[in-house]
């Protein structure tokens, strides 16, 4: 083979290569934002979850101290 077609060959590799590269980034940033416009829109931006207020019974009474030793 002459210099010339390994040189295109060579070529023709690395821009098959980079084209794969290019559409591999391009799926990841995809899914990615995908992943941060659905969570926007669900509200569920929180990895914990949604926080439960625990209603009015939420508070214990605090225990009283009782009844004082005389001695």
């Amino acid at each position: 083979m002459f210099e010339y077609e390994i040189d295109r060959m060579n070529h023709a590799q690395l821009v098959r290569e980079a084209a794969a590269r290019r559409l591999s980034r391009e799926a990841a940033a995809s899914a990615d934002r995908e992943a941060r416009r659905s969570g926007r829109r669900d509200g569920l931006r929180d990895a914990e979850g949604p926080v439960d207020d625990g209603g009015p019974g939420r508070f214990a009474r605090a225990a009283s101290p009782g009844p004082r030793d005389p001695g």
